[in-house]
């Protein structure tokens, strides 16, 4: 049974059964909680007609390979993994693309948090290459609390092309770059846009840096020299969020 087939956490859960329900397997929860917030996801589950089982602690932490489930686990066939071909059918048919490119993220914390961000400023997908990053793992589900179930993760086999393809449909690429002679607030982040975030220790590979159509960088008075990736994202996703309301 692979890892990858788990997904765990209330929130998690919740998104899997609203957004997958025919996905879901079986559910596991643990032995005599009973609360408020489970109520809702064990009816959900009878609903679809899912078994639910109930573990001991410890049996939880073995399934999830973590402590961090909050007493509910379900195991479900993987979610169908999306390519470019993908993405290109999400361009045709929006309108005005507000998109989320992730180089390099290999930190499931981080791309958990990274997608929770996107959610929450109404981005219609994110990117990432296939090769060096993190993809969906259970991790990444928990962190993203349900938003890994609701934005479209797009893994493309070359990033650079993918970029290339992106501005060829009117899409303009800013990218995030400490070194940037422009700051992010005199950015234009209005009308078709992507987003280009690097690894924190890392920033934008040079050839994706290349890629981008502008750089911008995040004005930081401090003594620190970067922020988390996920925090990070999260200014430049509302800062466009706020042009874009303007």
């Amino acid at each position: 049974m692979k890892k990858q087939d788990f997904t765990f956490g209330i929130h998690a859960v919740e998104a899997l059964l609203k957004n997958s329900p025919e996905r879901v397997i079986e559910m596991w929860v643990l032995q005599g909680r009973d609360d408020q917030r489970l109520m809702p996801l064990l009816a959900m589950a009878a609903e679809y007609g899912v078994s639910v089982q109930q573990a001991s602690r410890k049996a939880l932490d073995d399934k999830a390979s973590s402590s961090q489930h909050q007493g509910v686990l379900v195991r479900a066939k993987p979610a169908k993994q999306l390519n470019d071909n993908d993405l290109q059918a999400l361009l045709d048919k929006t309108e005005t693309p507000f998109l989320l490119i992730l180089d390099g993220v290999t930190d499931p914390h981080n791309l958990g948090a990274c997608l929770r961000n996107a959610d929450a400023a109404g981005v219609h997908g994110v990117i990432v290459p296939r090769d060096n990053s993190v993809g969906l793992t259970p991790t990444v589900s928990k962190v993203a609390c349900g938003a890994a179930e609701v934005v479209p993760l797009f893994q493309v086999t070359n990033l650079a092309r993918t970029m290339k393809a992106l501005q060829e449909k009117g899409v303009w690429i800013v990218g995030a770059a400490g070194e940037a002679e422009h700051d992010l607030y005199k950015a234009d982040l209005k009308g078709p846009i992507a987003i280009a975030m690097g690894a924190e220790d890392k920033g934008l590979r040079r050839l994706t840096r290349e890629s981008c159509d502008s750089l911008a960088s995040i004005p930081m008075a401090g003594s620190v020299s970067s922020l988390n990736v996920s925090v990070a994202t999260g200014i430049c996703l509302f800062e466009a969020v706020r042009q874009r309301l303007g």
